[in-house]
This record gives structure tokens, C-alpha cells and sequence, in this order.
């Protein structure tokens, strides 16, 4: 308990130096009274968590609780140090800070993949132009936007609840909002409640109801931290399970989890057969050229290690922002306006972008070793929503 109250006392304290890095924080408010009152310097806070880490050293806990709060003392440390002006190589900090390290891909893999849509979308003028104007015939009107999201969001419930057991009273707020570097975020409240926002400032592509349904609600984002609440801090009073530090390794888990849940709730040809009954209607949109459009998406998902590698060469100063933009435009065949979008979200997050990608390829290998069934695979992944695993433990 002791250490448990001082780890939260200093991630706390770290949150009034650096708004980003508490995601969410259900524990006792005193501790958030006192970290605001002692209001620590960065060198005592990390001193301090030096100071921690060494205590555990031997310590006789559960091995995963002692291994999850290394991790994020040593992700602590390193933000204090980026806080106080170090400038990490890309893959180092994601290192430290996520446990883990993406590929390195260069133009040549991209390009393979970029003659293949070529093909599915032909045309006049420029790639990246054809498939932002061919995807754009896809465009939920904003006035229809409430209606498909509360059905697919609708689905998504439904499917994750016939397989996973949550908390009773469970529950989110949905805002649409703007001016965000996101699409879309979860802020979870504790008590199985959850804000969820979407952002619109941009166009929002039929098939990202689904993707942000499952990815910010279920099986995704909300229902982590609530089965994180239920199973870790209530069942176990695992007390340093009430604050979720956003650059961690919890994160690497928790938007690998959110993208994997995608295409665990809808597997198959479910999802395209659920968006053309119901979505397709409910945007006004015609499914005639559905098909082609999901030929796409599939061919894009094979693009989005190219995101890693703007942010990477960004992040490390051999690409200037306009650099980066146009790489997203050449190489992921983002529209302009996204990819300018983005490298805003690179300013901020840096090297988090690894955890959608890398982190879903990891948690897809993990929840799918040795050919698990459906039933299996979803057991797997309430299991990695309800326990203290980290990075290492995926691989």
C-alpha cells in the first residue's frame, strides 16, 4: 500500500508538469491534494522514483504487479528527462518508454503495395488524389453521423457483451468535438464510465464507425479500464492500477487491444455484411461499390507502418514537417488535410504512434499462437484486459 501510494503521489505530481501524461485517474483524491500542494520539482520527482524502483529490487509481490510498476518507473524517468529538454533518438524512447521497437520500412516495401491499389483504383492524376477522392464517395453526411455511430457503436456492445462479462452500470458519454489532433479519444472516469469524443474535424469514412466503436468503446478502450478497475484495483487492490499512465507500456496493450478488438467482434466477412445492412442505409450511402471499397481499406491497413516511419524521420530531424506530411500523402495515401492532422499528433505523442500498429500486430500474435478458436481467442483477450501484462509478456 505504501508503495503503491507513493507511485501514484509521484505519477500525480508528474501530471501538473505535463498535462498528457495522466490519461486517467479514479484513486482517493487526497493523494491528487497532496502531489498538488507539495507541487514537486521534476529532479525530486525523479529522485524520488530512483528511489522507489530500488526498494522493489527483490521484492516478494506478484511477479507481473512488480514487473508493471518497473516499467512505469522507468517510463516516468525517461518523460522527466524529455521534460527537463532531452531530445531521444525515436526507437530509443519508444523503447523505454513502450518496451518495444517498430520496424524500420523503407519506400520499396510501401511501394509494392501501393501498385496494387493502383490497379483497384484507376484513373487520371495522382495516386493519393484518386483514393482520397474514391474514399471521399464514402463520407458520412454530418447529419447522419449521430445515427450510424449510435449503431455501430450499438453493435459493438452487443457483440463484446456475449462474450465478456462487464461491470453492471457500465456506461460512456459520447461528444463530438473539434480542434483535436485525434480522430477519436476515451477518457475513462472509474466506475466503469467513460467520455468518449469523436473529433469532426475532418470527414468521417463510413467504416470508422465501426474502428472507433470497438477501438474507443468495446471491446476496446472503455472496456479495459473498466475490467482494469474491476478485476485489478477492486478485486485486488492493486491501488497503482487507479491511474493509467498514457507513456507506458499499458498503452502499447491498450491501443493494440483497442485495434485487435476490430476485427475480433466482427471476424470474417461480419463487419462488411453488418456496415452494408445497417450502416450503409443509415448514412445514405451506396453499397454498390462497397466491395472495392473494402478491397481498399484492406490494402490500406498494409500501409500504416508508413505512419512510423514519417514519425520516426520527423521526430529525428532528417524530415521537416512538410517532409513528413507529403510521405503520409505518397506513402499511406492520407489526403493533405489528415496528414497535416497528424504530424500535429506527432508533435504531441511522439513515438506513441508505435502502440497502434506494432501493438496490434503483437497482441494479434499473442491472443492467435498455436491456430486458437474464436472462443479461445476471445478468453485470451479478456484475460490481457484484465491483468497487469506488459510488452515483455506479449513476446
Amino acid at each position: 500500500d505504501q508503495v503503491a501510494h507513493e507511485f501514484l503521489f509521484l505519477e500525480l505530481s508528474m501530471g501538473l508538469h505535463d498535462e498528457a501524461h495522466v490519461d486517467a485517474y479514479f484513486g482517493p483524491e487526497d493523494i491528487r491534494a497532496q502531489a498538488a500542494e507539495a507541487k514537486l520539482s521534476l529532479a525530486d520527482i525523479d529522485q524520488r522514483a530512483a528511489k522507489l524502483a530500488d526498494s522493489l529490487a527483490g521484492a516478494s509481490v506478484d511477479p507481473g504487479r512488480l514487473a508493471g510498476l518497473l516499467q512505469r518507473l522507468q517510463a516516468l524517468r525517461t518523460r522527466i528527462r524529455m521534460n527537463q529538454g532531452a531530445v531521444l533518438p525515436f526507437d530509443e524512447e519508444s523503447m523505454l518508454l513502450f518496451g518495444a521497437v517498430a520496424p524500420d520500412r523503407d519506400a520499396a516495401h510501401f511501394a509494392a503495395i501501393l501498385k496494387e491499389i493502383d490497379v483497384l483504383v484507376p484513373g487520371e492524376g495522382r495516386l493519393p488524389a484518386r483514393v482520397d477522392a474514391f474514399r471521399s464517395s464514402f463520407d458520412i453526411p454530418a447529419e447522419r453521423l449521430a445515427a450510424v455511430f449510435d449503431a455501430a457503436i450499438a453493435e459493438c456492445r452487443k457483440r463484446t457483451l456475449a462474450r465478456i462479462q462487464l461491470p453492471d452500470g457500465e456506461s460512456f458519454v459520447l461528444e463530438y468535438v473539434t480542434d483535436k489532433p485525434w480522430s477519436g479519444y476515451n477518457w475513462y472516469k472509474g466506475k466503469s464510465q467513460s467520455l468518449i469524443q469523436i473529433n469532426t474535424d475532418l470527414a468521417t469514412n463510413i467504416s470508422r464507425a465501426v474502428d472507433l466503436g470497438c477501438h474507443e468503446g468495446y471491446p476496446g478502450h472503455h472496456t479495459y479500464n473498466a475490467l482494469i478497475e474491476k478485476n485489478l484495483v477492486i478485486g485486488k487492490d492493486w491501488l497503482e492500477y487507479s491511474l493509467y499512465p498514457l507513456f507506458s507500456a499499458q498503452s502499447l496493450i491498450a491501443e493494440g487491444s483497442g485495434n485487435y478488438g476490430i476485427d475480433l467482434a466482427f471476424p470474417g466477412e461480419e463487419r462488411i455484411d453488418f456496415e452494408k445492412a445497417v450502416l450503409f442505409p443509415l448514412a445514405g450511402l451506396d453499397p454498390a461499390d462497397a466491395d472495392r471499397y473494402y478491397e481498399l481499406l484492406a490494402l490500406l491497413e498494409q500501409l500504416e507502418y508508413a505512419g512510423n516511419e514519417a514519425a520516426r524521420d520527423y521526430l529525428n530531424g532528417s524530415m521537416t514537417r512538410d517532409q513528413a506530411a507529403q510521405w503520409l500523402v505518397d506513402y499511406q495515401l492520407t489526403s493533405p488535410e489528415r496528414a497535416s492532422q497528424r504530424t500535429r499528433f506527432y508533435d504531441t505523442y511522439r513515438s506513441y504512434v508505435i502502440n497502434y500498429n506494432l501493438g496490434q500486430d503483437m497482441v494479434k500474435q499473442y491472443i492467435e499462437r498455436d491456430g486458437a478458436d474464436q472462443g479461445e481467442r476471445w478468453r485470451r483477450f479478456e484475460h490481457l484486459l484484465s491483468s497487469p501484462m506488459t510488452t515483455a509478456d506479449l513476446q
